[in-house]
């Protein structure tokens, strides 16, 4: 299950379930409330997220270049081991700001 909050201006994404192709479509959902109010500013919260897949990669690729055709931008949070792996294995890593925790995430934001 995924759902999506608000922390001053940046929505913060977060879920329990695996990024993978059978759950993309209700995480969109939630992402389409992101892009109703100008520059979006998304924090993803993957501290809980047990895996991601190759769709998985794919979403956050499209949602990245989606925040950037709309002058925003895709922060990546709390990664666990295994989503630090994958994004390293994948070299996708470089094509996203990353910090350790939410908060930072978000104060990222402001600066």
């Amino acid at each position: 299950m995924f759902e999506c909050s608000k922390q001053g201006s940046v929505f913060v994404l977060s879920g329990n379930d695996p990024l993978s192709r059978d759950h993309t479509v209700e995480l969109a959902g939630h992402c389409e409330k992101c892009f109703g109010h100008g520059q979006p500013k998304i924090v993803f919260d993957l501290r809980n997220i047990p895996l991601l897949d190759s769709a998985g990669l794919e979403f956050l690729l499209d949602l990245r270049d989606r925040c950037l055709q709309h002058g925003g931008a895709i922060h990546l949070a709390a990664l666990n081991p295994l989503c630090t792996e994958i994004l390293q294995a994948t070299e996708l890593d470089r094509d996203f700001a990353i910090s350790d925790d939410v908060v930072s995430a978000v104060g990222s934001f402001s600066r």
